[in-house]
């Protein structure tokens, strides 16, 4: 249960630095033979601040009630 809270430790202090993902897909809109078109659409997932100190806190409390244990 130690690593699992570690793990969301540091995921929670990453989503805190970056607040989300940016990439790019690619869409085929047109395709007629040897001829195709493509759209490249830039595509972003963002989440919230408090979702990263909520995992945070979710590892710490994880770490602190493994302690507590042995």
């Amino acid at each position: 249960m130690r690593t699992i809270g570690i793990v969301l430790i540091i995921a929670g202090i990453l989503m805190l630095v970056f607040r989300g993902i940016n990439f790019t897909t690619e869409k085929k809109v047109v395709d007629l033979g040897p001829l195709e078109i493509n759209k490249k659409e830039k595509q972003s997932v963002n989440w919230p601040l408090y979702a990263g100190i909520v995992v945070t806190l979710a590892g710490a409390v994880m770490v602190i009630a493994d302690k507590k244990k042995v």
